[in-house]
């Protein structure tokens, strides 16, 4: 009986028990600013002076993306004869209470080095502060003062620019003269293709464009001499102005812009891939491998080109007085004898080799100036192209008049 007591007072003592299933604990809650496990709740932020110095703040609670109005509000509120910031109080902090923090201090004009952070939170506020840096230029500023300063720039740009031209051009001659020297410094293979590239693949170009002014000057030249009766003398315009001054400017011209601008494009590449570093590297010369076979090349085939415009831009003119003017070909050829002089042949040449290295060089050094970006390679081939046709036409303007008052 007393078996049966207990057998009814513990009806499932016979049972296996079930185990007792553990409720799993509260959750815990990081701190950023101890790194630590605690159970401390977040406060909203705080602002107050600080009792000693009234033109100190001090900050506490949690200043993350969750209390951004908070922080706003709390900001706005904030006295405005403050000079430092003390914010090691601070709790919790993310990227926006930095960046609210940066906003205010701009707007009172504080110094960020007032403000003081706890030690977890300093690589976070550095590292947003330095990308805060970054920030967009201005825009471009109107006015007498503002276009005074613009033009002070540029003339000091284009003064250093001709000042790294001439020591280019003294570094590739010193260069060239030590080639002599060592002949196992020169590539005739990159010369070679340089001029297929330079001269040969601009014939077609260079034929058909001095052909077609040499028709256009004949036929304006024509039209002016009629009035005079005076038709004939078309020949001489035509012959005298390809070969002094037409034949080698528009050649000039034309590489210019094909040559110089493939130079430059060629050579920033190799920048932005760090070809040229890898040259230096391994001993080399970049100005041997890669400048004075495009000097050479352009040295050799910048006359040969000339030629050949001065021959396509008097059949031009010939041409014209054929078919429009009513000159035989007999006619104008034989009078193109008689007036032609070698002097003007010897003149327009001359020119050629100046003009060759003048863009060879431009070409090769603002290659060299590229800084490695896509963007660096398209300004400094723009500018390649227009500093060699800037320089081209000056230059040709000065040896027109040098030559007028030596009377050549």
């Amino acid at each position: 009986m007393a078996c049966e007591g207990r057998m009814r007072e513990h009806p499932r003592a016979g049972m296996t028990a079930r185990p007792r299933l553990r409720q799993p604990p509260a959750p815990t809650q990081v701190s950023s600013r101890r790194g630590s496990m605690t159970d401390t709740s977040a406060h909203p932020p705080l602002i107050a002076a600080d009792g000693h110095t009234p033109s100190r703040l001090r900050l506490s609670g949690s200043w993350t993306l969750d209390y951004a109005t908070q922080i706003g509000e709390a900001l706005l509120d904030a006295p405005d004869a403050i000079d430092a910031v003390d914010a090691t109080g601070v709790d919790r902090m993310d990227s926006v209470g930095v960046l609210q923090l940066l906003r205010f201090a701009r707007r009172h004009g504080i110094e960020f080095d007032a403000f003081t952070f706890h030690d977890d939170h300093r690589a976070l506020v550095t590292a947003i502060e330095d990308v805060a840096d970054d920030r967009p230029r201005r825009k471009r500023e109107y006015g007498v003062s503002a276009a005074l300063a613009r033009l002070g720039f540029a003339v000091s740009d284009n003064y250093r620019e001709a000042r790294a031209l001439i020591g280019f051009f003294g570094e590739t001659q010193l260069k060239l003269l030590r080639m002599f020297k060592e002949p196992s410094r020169f590539r005739p293979t990159a010369t070679v293709h340089h001029m297929e590239q330079v001269g040969l693949d601009a014939v077609p170009l260079i034929a058909l464009l001095c052909f077609l002014v040499g028709a256009v000057v004949a036929f304006l030249g024509a039209n002016i001499l009629a009035d005079f009766g005076a038709q004939i003398y078309v020949v001489e315009l035509v012959s005298i102005a390809f070969l002094r001054e037409f034949g080698v400017l528009l050649t000039a011209i034309v590489l210019a812009g094909r040559t110089a601008s493939a130079f430059t494009a060629q050579i920033g590449a190799m920048v932005s891939r760090e070809e040229v570093d890898a040259i230096r590297t391994l001993g080399m010369d970049p100005v041997d491998l890669l400048v004075i076979p495009r000097m050479l090349a352009l040295l050799v085939m910048l006359p040969l080109l000339t030629f050949i415009a001065m021959v396509f831009g008097l059949i031009g003119g010939l041409t014209v007085g054929a078919y429009n003017l009513d000159i035989p070909p007999q006619q104008y050829l034989a009078r193109m004898h008689e007036t032609m002089e070698l002097r003007h042949f010897l003149v327009g040449l001359s020119k050629a080799p100046v003009f060759a290295l003048l863009i060879s060089l431009i070409g090769c050094l603002e290659g060299l100036q590229v800084e490695g970006t896509a963007q660096s390679v398209g300004e400094r081939t723009t500018s390649s192209v227009v500093q060699s046709i800037s320089m081209v036409i000056v230059l040709d303007a000065f040896f027109a008049i040098w030559f007028m008052e030596m009377g050549i």
